[in-house]
């Protein structure tokens, strides 16, 4: 066996000249991390102070608006429905029509009966003169009677009289003083029913006349009208449906008159003001459309103070939750035009805080009605319109004047016939 070479050198690796320092790259590294991190505190810190605490955010926002019921305040059976939903309708347009068979009938007899009445009035008018001259008549009777009772008394003492017949004379006296008695009471009696008014003014003509104004109300409503513009929504009703008075048939949506509901925490609401102005973005149109309105006003408490079931927190463990108050924001109408919303849709919400002119509450009360409508004001026009004809017709000279309407009438048509011939 060989021995090994002691004279052979073993190989080293070669050692580098010069090594790098990992951990002074990674002192840099952090070193520069905390300053773009410093830097952007610094500036977001800046941010906020001059920009960011002036406004405050929420995503808890929804358009909200009016949804009007429109019921029936008649009972009766649909006959026509003249809008569906999404069709857009006008003020004063009919939407539901109600058979008007029993209303027509409950018309007419109404209306006679006013006439009636208005006759029955006019014969008590009458009886006042025919009543004043029975009157007369009994006085002048008691007169008449009272002198023949003085001559035959002066006729009794010569004998030409009997005491019997002086008997019968005092009798007739007092028979005539009695019917006087019996029509003056009545005369006084029929006054009673005529005295400071007139016949269109008496109770028993103003009473027919408020039955004809009744009738005819229920008339005009047996056809519902939109009581203002806007979207049909919610249509219950149906053809040949019998309905109850205050039954919901469907909605009317104004989408002009939009607002958002925005629901800020309480922590917000210290500098929030009325009057204050918000920029808004829709989930449905997104950041490309911006709404600008103001803050109108502010709930009267959380909105979970006006749940169903509010939160009991006087028993059992407690844990507190942010509470969130709702904030009424308008939104400009020419914007609502161009870019519609619909009720319920999202809203990012951002309220200018930096003006504190407003108050944080409403402080003046409304003068001048939020909301109304005119379209059930011309019905008891109508009405009125109805009962004085009725009145006029039957009144003293009517007659006349009917007879004379009639005569012209059927010359005129007597003359168009001519003609035609």
């Amino acid at each position: 066996m060989n021995a090994p070479d002691q004279n052979k050198s073993v190989s080293v690796p070669a050692q580098p000249e010069y090594a790098p320092d990992k951990s002074g790259k990674r002192r840099v590294l952090l070193i520069i991390i905390t300053l773009i991190v410093l830097i952007a505190l610094a500036a977001y810190g800046t941010w906020w102070y001059a920009v960011g605490r002036n406004f405050e955010h929420t995503e808890d926002a929804y358009a909200a608006g009016n949804v009007v019921q429109v019921t029936s305040q008649v009972a009766g059976t649909v006959v026509a429905i003249h809008a569906d939903d999404t069709d857009v309708v006008q003020t004063g347009k009919p939407l539901v029509e109600l058979d008007k068979t029993d209303a027509k009938v409950a018309v007419d007899q109404a209306e006679a009966q006013l006439a009636q009445t208005v006759r029955e009035v006019r014969v008590l008018f009458a009886n006042n003169g025919s009543l004043q001259a029975n009157v007369s008549l009994r006085s002048s009777e008691v007169e008449r009677a009272k002198a023949d009772l003085a001559r035959r008394t002066q006729l009794l003492s010569t004998g030409a009289v009997s005491s019997e017949e002086l008997e019968h004379a005092r009798n007739a006296v007092k028979s005539a003083e009695a019917a006087l008695q019996a029509a003056s009471e009545q005369l006084t009696s029929n006054r009673t029913l005529t005295e400071n008014t007139t016949v269109t003014q008496h109770p028993n003509v103003l009473r027919a006349a408020a039955r004809v104004r009744e009738t005819l109300l229920a008339l005009s409503r047996t056809s519902l009208p939109a009581p203002m513009n806007g979207f049909v929504a919610k249509r219950a009703v149906q053809v040949g449906q019998r309905i109850a008075p205050g039954s919901p048939l469907l909605s009317i949506v104004p989408l002009n008159t939009l607002w958002v509901d925005a629901n800020f925490k309480e922590v917000q609401l210290a500098r929030m003001r009325i009057g204050q102005e918000v920029e808004l973005h829709s989930d449905l149109y997104g950041t490309d459309v911006t709404y600008h309105g103001k803050v109108l006003g502010m709930s009267a408490g959380t909105g979970s103070a006006f749940a169903l079931l509010p939160a009991q927190n006087a028993s059992g463990n407690w844990i507190k939750v942010v509470q969130r108050v709702p904030v009424r924001i308008s939104l400009d109408p020419k914007e609502l035009e161009a870019y519609p919303l619909r009720i319920g849709v999202s809203m990012q919400v951002q309220v200018n805080i930096s003006q504190q002119q407003g108050a944080p509450v409403t402080a003046a009360a409304r003068t001048v009605p939020a909301y109304q409508t005119a379209v059930f004001e011309q019905n008891g026009k109508d009405a009125d319109q109805r009962i004085a004809e009725i009145i006029a017709a039957n009144l003293p000279g009517a007659k006349d004047h009917k007879d004379d309407h009639k005569e012209n009438h059927s010359a005129a048509a007597l003359k168009t016939t001519g003609k035609g011939a």
